[in-house]
């Protein structure tokens, strides 16, 4: 079998066998963690070593000298083994504000709720999120995509714009300053 058609689901670092976990939704959490989401306090090194102890359940154990290798399988990874686009690409989706649009497509794509399946491998999930043809996801991403380029909206996407501009517009990353200020404030009022 080649690569190109397998689903990884152990990384080969330093001639150690490590296990991973794969599964669409442990992914969706070290993304969570990568995109400074879950705790917008940390910094970049920080969430990568978080993401790292999701990824690998043996990463206790493993060797710090293995940890390039095994940034580099995790990276690889979350790409679904593409390669790397060129730059940065724009902000279009978020993965937890857009998810009950992502299930839909995805379940349109692939004829069934994977939500309710025991496991989904990563890369089989996003190969059913790359088959969501058109619906509401799209609908949100493509106005997303113009808004963010300055084209003007044709009659009928204002018009969903208008109505469901919570949905479209993307919430701001989490800034570590005013999380900190809300906890400061929090503990004052002893909640």
């Amino acid at each position: 079998m080649t690569a190109a058609w397998a689903l990884p689901a152990q990384a080969e670092l330093g001639g150690q066998v490590y296990r991973i976990h794969s599964d669409y939704r442990d992914v969706l959490e070290i993304l969570r963690w990568l995109d400074g989401s879950a705790d917008p306090a940390l910094d970049r090194g920080e969430r990568w070593y978080v993401a790292m102890r999701l990824f690998y359940p043996e990463f206790p154990a493993m060797p710090q000298q293995d940890w390039p290798a095994a940034t580099d399988f995790l990276a690889a990874f979350l790409a679904a083994g593409r390669p790397a686009p060129a730059g940065p690409a724009p902000r279009l989706m978020d993965w937890q504000q857009d998810a009950p649009l992502i299930a839909a497509g995805i379940q349109q794509a692939a004829g069934r709720d994977v939500r309710a399946l025991p496991y989904l491998h990563w890369w089989s999930f996003l190969s059913c999120f790359d088959a969501i043809g058109d619906g509401t996801f799209a609908t949100v991403v493509a106005i997303r995509d113009k808004l963010r380029r300055g084209k003007k909206l044709e009659a009928w996407e204002l018009e969903f714009y208008r109505a469901h501009r919570a949905t479209v517009d993307l919430r701001p990353a989490p800034d570590p300053a005013a999380e900190a200020e809300k906890r400061r404030l929090l503990a004052k009022l002893g909640a």
